[in-house]
Parts: structure tokens; sequence; C-alpha cells
């Protein structure tokens, strides 16, 4: 599974600025890449796993703004198409390299 996390956040002042780093950092540490600006994506074992993902990132959340997260299966997330562009073959980025113990 993949749990996208989509946000919009405002950064006009200095502290909307550092609550938008933070927030972004939040998302690194725990495992996100970047899919494009403002959408980063990370794969989950389970649902179970993302509730308890998405659970660390509420710590993190800033005061203003708009935060979505979405989760999707595999077979979804593959079945995405690309208008333009190309997808991305990081390795970082493949679920057959996911190890569950």
């Amino acid at each position: 599974m993949r749990l996208i996390v989509m946000f919009d956040l405002p950064v006009e002042t200095a502290e909307q600025r550092r609550q938008y780093r933070l927030f972004r950092k939040c998302l690194l540490n725990e495992g996100f890449l970047m899919m494009q600006e403002s959408i980063y994506v990370r794969i989950t074992t389970n649902r179970q796993s993302a509730a308890l993902l998405e659970e660390r990132i509420r710590h993190a959340l800033p005061s203003t703004g708009l935060i979505q997260t979405l989760l999707t299966t595999e077979k979804q997330y593959n079945s995405m198409h690309f208008l333009v562009g190309s997808p991305k073959t990081d390795i970082k980025n493949r679920d057959d390299k996911v190890v569950v113990i």
C-alpha cells in the first residue's frame, strides 16, 4: 500500500515558513519521498501501519493550511498515468525492495 500526503501550506510569514519546513522535515524523517512539490508518498505494509504513520505525522501538523492523506493499493498506485514526463526509477520507490519483518 502507499500513503500519499498532499498539502498546501501558507508561507507568507517567517513562522509559516518555519512550520512548513518542520512539517516537510517530519515527512522526510518518516521515509516519505517527494513525488512532486507538496505531494509525498511512502510504502506501507498494511492499513494499520498506515494509520500509525498518519498518527505520527499528526504531531508535526502546522496550525494553518490544508493537509490531506490518501491510502492506495499498489495496483491502484501502479495504474497511475503519466500525461507528461516519466516515472522516477528510484530504487527507494519500488515495492519489490520492501522487507516485512
